[in-house]
Order: C-alpha cells, then structure tokens, then sequence
C-alpha cells in the first residue's frame, strides 16, 4: 500500500537527525486585535466614544487595571474632544480606533483635518487648551508613548499606546 505522502513519517522513531517537534508559534491572545468606529464630530460623540471603548476593553477581556483604564478612557475623551472642537468643521466624521497587543493597547482618533496640533505650555488664564498636555502626562506616567502623525489623505490621527501593565515613571 502506498502512502503518497499521508499519514506517519516513515524514519523510525528515536533515530539519528530525529529532532523534537518544533513548538507550535503560540497565537493570538482572546483580546488581541484592532476595532474601528466612526463618531460624528459633536459633542454628543465624547461619551458615545469613551463608553464605546470601555465596553470594547471589557467585552474582550482586556487585563486593564482600574487606573490603566481610566486613563485609557480619559485620553479617549480629550482626543475626541480635539476633534469635536478643532477639526468639525472640515472633519465632520472622526474615526476612533482601538488596538490591543499581547502587553499593549493603543487608541487614536483620526480627522481629515489637516492642522497638526501640538502641546504647548498652559496659559494658567485660560479654561481650556490642557487636553494634550493632559493625554501626553496620562501616557507618560502609565510608561506609554504618543504622538501626532498625517494621515495619507491629508488628515491627521493622534494616538496614545499604553502598555498593559503599567510602569507608573515618577
């Protein structure tokens, strides 16, 4: 009877160049992948986003702790918010995108806007304008990293990657 190339391998067990099974390259872990949505540039649009996320986290099995999360959720916030408030008008949809590794989860919010924003120092005067300064303390005291990138389009999307287990910088 002829195998044809199925069934067991035909060198005897324990022989020489007998070399052990290589292991098996582990896969993805349950909560690994990457979840896109669109919000509408309003400010009904914060809170959509900032509970859309938690319930992503949370129906993944995401192992956030209580902290990581709402450091997560609050960039989440300030980076819509940033959109809602400065790029609405040639922006009016902004995508949201959240992606979790193995020891990682990054969210970003992408507008078509072209202005690239940056985090300056706080004018103590004024009520608002700390959103980025606020979203880079967040990820540098969770030992994260974030950053403003153009899009291809001509747009622009902010992102922030936190790794998930915190390493709290002084």
């Amino acid at each position: 009877m002829e195998n044809d190339g199925r069934g067991s391998d035909p060198r005897p067990e324990g022989g020489v160049g007998d070399d052990p099974p290589a292991p098996a390259p582990p896969g993805p872990l349950p909560y690994e992948g990457v979840w896109r949505f669109t919000a509408s540039a309003v400010d009904a649009s914060v809170p959509q986003a900032r509970h859309a996320v938690r319930d992503l986290l949370f129906r993944q099995g995401v192992p956030l702790t209580e902290d990581l999360l709402q450091g997560l959720l609050l960039i989440v916030s300030e980076l819509v918010t940033n959109g809602v408030k400065h790029a609405a008008l040639l922006s009016p949809i902004l995508a949201v995108e959240v992606a979790v590794g193995a020891e990682w989860v990054r969210v970003s919010v992408e507008d078509n806007h072209p202005y690239r924003p940056t985090a300056l120092v706080a004018d103590h005067d004024e009520t608002g304008g700390r959103g980025l300064l606020l979203v880079r303390e967040v990820t540098r005291e969770a030992g994260g990293v974030c950053d403003v990138e153009h899009t291809a389009s001509g747009g622009k999307v902010i992102w922030a990657a936190l790794p998930l287990t915190a390493a709290r910088v002084p």
